[in-house]
């Protein structure tokens, strides 16, 4: 006879490779890079490709329709673009309309696209964020390559596994967390950014240079003069190196899709998603990481757990490099008088789950996550973020 409560669990275990390649105009006639990845292996199989491509990218690179097309025509035999490169309009707002996703699915289903069909997106982070969710979705998840332009996707956002839309105003409240098919990082998109999205990569190296590796924070401020006058030797390279930690991090730190409490990566992100909203997201996602890691930095100076000259010198790195530490945003208060961005600290709990769990630093390299946090200190250290950088 049965017990009332039977159990019956199995294991399921399946490997995922979590790739980045880094190559150089990979819509180059021999480059092989890209048919490599979407081969399928199967003798006499063609793999089918639907590929969007941020507004932006076609703006910045004229005729890049024209080339991605000429590409796939070299390698017809092996390779079938469905249509002609599909734009898709670049800038978080593509992720406020769920219109847009719905558009993705529409192609998809038209160009009678399955499982074993590649999706390739190419753009900022915004627009892979959007495609990922769709083809994350069509047919219950359908191989996704990314191929981001931005320093802030290359670095950052773009290599990662998670993939969203905003809702109830509220970032990335809708999404998936699928490891995609591959992430190809092409350098040679990087040369055109505007002064703005190129230094915006540089402060995700910063955040992950402070949470992970103390060397490579030292790498960083040694070429600070160099980063900031945009030499991009040193730019490509820190850029790839925070590439590889973040990848290294989602692979080997044992929480890939984040089913804990913990978010170990989004130093200084609690206040940065409260402020982009707030800002109706006219503050990009760098600008306002740049300012929530400023906020953390004297919190945690103020709090005894960072030296006041560790906090200094890395504030002092991040003016260098060109960032604004304060946006009038701080300052806003709601009915109940406290500043409105202290909401952020219950949405960043909210959409983690568990308990509040804010990564802070002790020095580059040592992280500690703190579980509480005091709303008087986080409004003092607001009124010396005004009284410095205002």
């Amino acid at each position: 006879m049965l017990a009332q409560t039977d159990i019956v669990s199995f294991p399921i275990i399946q490997r995922q490779e979590h790739r980045v390649v880094f190559t150089r105009e990979v819509f180059a006639p021999d480059n092989e890079t890209l048919a490599q990845l979407l081969e399928s292996g199967e003798t006499g199989v063609t793999a089918r490709v639907l590929l969007f491509l941020d507004t932006g990218v076609e703006a910045a690179f004229p005729g890049m329709t024209t080339k991605i097309i000429a590409w796939f025509a070299l390698r017809e035999s092996r390779l079938q673009l469905a249509v002609p490169p599909l734009l898709v309009s670049g800038g978080e707002s593509v992720k406020n309309d769920f219109h847009e996703v719905e558009t993705v699915w529409r192609a998809i289903n038209q160009s009678g696209l399955c499982r074993h069909s590649y999706i390739i997106t190419i753009g900022g982070g915004a627009v892979l964020d959007m495609v990922g969710f769709a083809a994350g979705t069509a047919h219950r998840g359908m191989p996704l390559v990314r191929i981001p332009t931005t320093s802030l996707s290359q670095g950052d956002g773009g290599v990662g596994v998670k993939n969203g839309i905003n809702f109830f105003g509220k970032k990335n409240w809708i999404g998936t967390f699928v490891v995609p098919h591959a992430i190809v990082n092409d350098a040679a998109f990087l040369k055109r950014l505007p002064v703005r999205d190129r230094r915006a990569g540089l402060i995700e190296a910063i955040k992950v240079a402070l949470i992970r590796d103390a060397e490579f924070f030292e790498f960083i401020a040694a070429r600070a003069d160099a980063l900031a006058q945009g030499e991009a030797e040193s730019f490509e390279a820190v850029i790839r190196e925070s590439a590889r930690q973040h990848v290294e991090h989602i692979a080997t730190a044992g929480d890939p899709f984040e089913r804990g409490s913990a978010r170990p990566l989004d130093f200084g992100h609690w206040a940065a998603h409260k402020l982009e909203q707030m800002s109706a997201f006219q503050l990009s996602h760098g600008e306002a990481v740049a300012v929530g890691m400023a906020l953390d930095l004297i919190y945690a100076r103020r709090m005894g757990l960072l030296p006041a000259p560790l906090a200094e010198r890395i504030l002092s790195l991040l003016q260098q490099l060109g960032f604004a530490l304060y946006t009038p945003l701080l300052a806003e208060r709601g009915a109940d008088g406290r500043s409105c961005v202290l909401q952020g600290l219950e949405e960043f709990r909210e959409h983690m789950g568990g308990q509040l769990t804010i990564p802070m630093i002790r020095a580059p390299g040592d992280r500690v996550d703190l579980h509480t946090i005091d709303p008087a200190l986080v409004e003092a250290a607001i009124d010396e973020l005004k009284s410095r950088y205002g």
